[in-house]
């Protein structure tokens, strides 16, 4: 048996590759994802490696689970110098530095555009050769010298090459602090300790500097790094020094910090490696009707040699060990090319993501040990699930049954796929259902699952729903084409249940990509809508990536002519009764003049000590007007009074705070929007073409009308659509393998009938016509079957979200008409193989095959 299986898969070689494909392309995705997300791990390990001290100390509460908005506030807290020389003081210090964390600084280039403005942060620091735990120093000078006195600057070697400066030139910097731009001779290039810096950028000041653009000139600083004597641990560091430390600081040790930093690094790379295999898995499901029907056809055209084997003394279980052996190592093949594939996958992920920011060309790609294993066995495994029912079919195969030329599976099988596919349409249909009513408190998840449920019965189901597609085609081709056209729908009708697998693995692509579509288009229309509705202002200042900016640009274009009021808005997050809140702080007079901000109770909030909820949030609070709230911001907690509820809406955040209540929490006052009128009768274009003019020197914001503003968000989300698009175009190209595979095979498998049909008159052209209209009748039963059920799925998808702004339901009826065409033209291209290879058969040969 084994040099029999051996001898099958050496004459099926082709075959079996083109199966192994669909196993290289899910495993590649796989093993790139991980590889991808090992890297950056790696690069992030460095950067720590690099940074951290043998301990900090900090604002108490300015960690990743404290109460500043875990990053997203600036914090303006600081600490007096005089408290260095105190640690330093300290038994077991050896030396302390304050250091100055300059935040919201931007690097504008030599030809007007911001460095990383769209990826990673740049970080502006004082210098220092404060050492890191390996005592080595953060940062060394490669060319020129540090930063000494006012007015020089150092920055990163790649920094310096992106924006195109050189020693000597001279940087001009945007802030989000009271001091709006801040420009600096270059005179020093630096390189960072740990290596890569996963595309950010480091700016460094001499410490007045620095103290002066981010501190208002305090002589003061937000941190300082502590270095233990030797002998000294990190904790008995931290120890020595906590008697000393005012209120409101607290020290850390370094390995704290690493912790804390690697959490938030592990929260954005599960995120990340979750996002890629899902696609990952899409591609190994599809794949997975590729191999079933591979290893099906194979068995059926192998039915006499089965039987044969079983007449001479085989076993059941080594027919069926023979038939997962040939799967397992088409397994084995597949997960060994999609490891080196999913290498270079890793590669153009990486390459990818650098032109979004996370450059990590400093950082070399991680292949773990873990990687290969998980490749393979996912690789593996999937192969041989996917061949054990084929193998299980062949071992039954009745030895005098099996030598008949019919080997169609009984309809009685087909009869119990539909009554499962009856069942779990029913069952999804009332999980949706419920989900959508708001019965349980995880009413998404319940959707998402009647939709998985849905999906298996159409895939169940398929031979059963295939029937009518393919008689309607049958009507078509016989006018069309005649006896061609017949024997093309007989064809695709002999198997139903081939047919089904081979166009369901084109229904699920086409139905996720449908899916999308429809929420794509639905948050498109509800933010055409949202804006038409809310969006009530002439202009908009506005980061095109939500950085904060300065607020000196709001006093700046309320002194332009023909602005009658202007409100400017700070974005931030804070506790509201312990619930993360995305609040707006902006004064009410203003904000009230320019939006139409309806309040079913209540009103805006005033003054420090009082906010306003809208009524979602009121309602997951259970407060109203009246009642008191425990607000956490910045560094400090307080009761706070409810004095209004008001419409969701997209002008402000959940909740609204007075700007009073940011500067008393000592958060930075930044800007994240400013909202402005004109005055009556002024030409508001004109005054548009002021405005761009006033904000000229601010490469951080730009100036946008309604139009511009809603334009600007829907190319965020099709930004986002096109790449989803993109991951699930790789399900569609293992689906189109699959109609390749399962024509080619069928032609072999049919070789005597083809034979015969060119033996009665057939000729070649219409030999090749007949197989790719069986072919097109495939991949638009898929499309048609895909397209439905994403239209279902992106109702429903709409609906289960309306409560987090996807209020309105856009179907795009053209995009799911040219899917559908597509899905026809896939048809053809699928069929140039399998076609000529039919027309090129000889009679003799073709009608004498057994």
């Amino acid at each position: 048996m084994r040099k029999v299986t051996l001898r099958n898969l050496l004459a099926r070689k082709v075959r079996l590759l083109l199966s192994a494909s669909a196993i290289v392309l899910g495993v590649a995705f796989v093993g790139g994802s991980l590889v991808f997300t090992d890297t950056i791990d790696s690069s992030f390990d460095g950067i720590v490696e690099g940074s951290i001290n043998d301990a900090m100390v900090r604002q108490a509460g300015s960690g990743a689970d404290g109460t500043t908005g875990g990053g997203f506030n600036l914090d303006a807290r600081s600490i007096p110098a005089s408290t260095v020389a105190e640690l330093a003081a300290r038994d077991g210090v050896a030396r302390a530095d304050g250091s100055v964390d300059g935040q919201g600084l931007f690097v504008v280039k030599k030809n007007g555009k911001l460095l990383g403005g769209t990826g990673a942060p740049t970080l502006a620091f004082n210098w220092t050769d404060a050492p890191n735990t390996l005592g080595e120093p953060v940062a060394t000078i490669t060319s020129g010298r540090a930063p000494q006195a006012s007015g020089e600057v150092v920055l990163d070697e790649r920094a310096a090459d992106q924006a195109g400066y050189e020693v000597g030139d001279t940087v001009q910097m945007i802030t989000a602090g009271e001091q709006p731009r801040v420009q600096a001779e270059l005179v020093g290039l630096a390189e960072f300790a740990g290596g890569g810096l996963a595309g950010a950028s480091l700016v460094f000041f001499d410490t007045a500097t620095a103290q002066d653009v981010f501190l208002d000139g305090q002589d003061a600083f937000t941190s300082i790094a502590l270095t233990a004597d030797p002998g000294v641990t990190q904790a008995e560091l931290v120890k020595a020094v906590e008697p000393a430390l005012p209120d409101g600081l607290e020290a850390v040790t370094g390995d704290e910090l690493t912790d804390e930093i690697e959490g938030l690094v592990g929260q954005l790379l599960g995120f990340l490696n979750t996002f890629l295999l899902v696609f990952a898995g899409i591609a190994l499901v599809v794949g997975s009707f590729l191999i079933v029907n591979t290893f099906s056809i194979l068995v059926a055209q192998r039915s006499r040699e089965l039987a044969l084997l079983r007449a001479l003394g085989a076993s059941r279980g080594q027919v069926s060990r023979s038939v997962l052996t040939e799967a397992a190592v088409v397994g084995l093949v597949g997960s060994t090319l999609g490891v080196a594939v999913g290498y270079g996958l890793a590669a153009a992920l990486k390459a990818l993501f650098g032109q979004f920011g996370l450059d990590l060309s400093g950082t070399a790609l991680v292949l773990q040990p873990s990687t290969i294993v998980v490749s393979y066995v996912v690789g593996l495994l999937v192969t041989m699930v996917a061949a054990y029912l084929p193998a299980r079919r062949a071992s039954r195969i009745a030895p005098v049954a099996a030598m008949r030329d019919d080997v169609a599976l009984p309809e009685s099988s087909i009869r119990r796929r539909v009554v499962a596919g009856a069942v779990l349409a029913v069952v999804g249909a009332g999980l949706m259902a419920s989900g959508l009513a708001g019965v349980a408190s995880d009413h998404a998840l319940q959707v998402g699952l009647g939709v998985l449920a849905v999906l298996l019965a159409i895939v169940l189901a398929g031979p059963a729903l295939a029937q009518p597609v393919l008689a309607a085609f049958g009507v078509v081709y016989s006018r069309l084409y005649g006896t061609v056209g017949r024997l093309a729908t007989q064809n695709s009708r002999r198997n139903p249940r081939r047919t089904a697998a081979t166009s369901s693995a084109l229904m699920i692509g086409m139905a996720l990509v449908t899916t999308m579509s429809v929420l794509g288009a639905s948050v498109n229309k509800s933010i055409d809508v949202g804006v038409d509705e809310q969006f009530t202002s002439d202009y908009l200042i506005s980061n095109a990536v939500g950085q904060p900016f300065s607020p000196q640009i709001a006093e700046d274009v309320a002194q332009v002519d023909g602005v009658a009021v202007v409100s400017a808005q700070q974005t931030v997050t804070m506790k509201v009764d312990d619930s993360d809140t995305w609040a707006t702080a902006a004064e009410a007079g203003p904000l009230d003049e320019i939006f139409d901000i309806v309040y079913s109770s209540g009103e805006s909030a005033q003054r420090d000590g009082e906010i306003a909820l809208n009524e979602t949030k009121a309602g997951q609070l259970g407060v109203g007007v009246g009642d008191t709230v425990d607000v956490a911001l910045g560094g400090r907690e307080q009761p706070a009074t409810v004095t209004g509820v008001y419409e969701d809406t997209y002008v402000i955040g959940t909740a609204l705070v007075p700007l009073s209540t940011v500067v008393a929490s000592q958060v930075q006052r930044t800007d994240s929007g400013v909202a402005l009128d004109a005055e009556p009768g002024v030409d508001v274009e004109a005054l548009g073409d002021r405005l761009e003019k006033a904000t000229a020197d601010f490469p951080t914001v730009t100036v946008q009308t309604k139009q511009d503003f809603a334009e600007s968000q829907r190319a965020q989300v099709n930004t986002l659509l096109y790449l989803i698009y993109a991951l699930l175009g790789l399900a569609i190209v293992i689906a189109i393998l699959g109609i390749v595979n399962t024509l080619a095979l069928s032609v072999i498998e049919r070789t005597r009938e083809v034979g015969l049909l060119r033996a009665v008159g057939v000729s070649r052209p219409q030999l090749r016509r007949m197989v790719r209209l069986e072919s097109i009748a495939i991949a638009v039963l898929g499309a048609l079957l895909g397209v439905a059920a994403g239209l279902v799925f992106g109702v429903v998808l709409r609906a289960a979200f309306e409560d987090d702004g996807l209020t309105d339901l856009a179907v795009p009826w053209l995009r799911l008409a040219v899917f559908v065409a597509v899905a026809a033209l896939v048809g053809v291209l699928a069929a140039v193989l399998p076609a000529r290879r039919a027309a090129r058969l000889d009679v003799l040969t073709a009608i004498s095959s057994a």
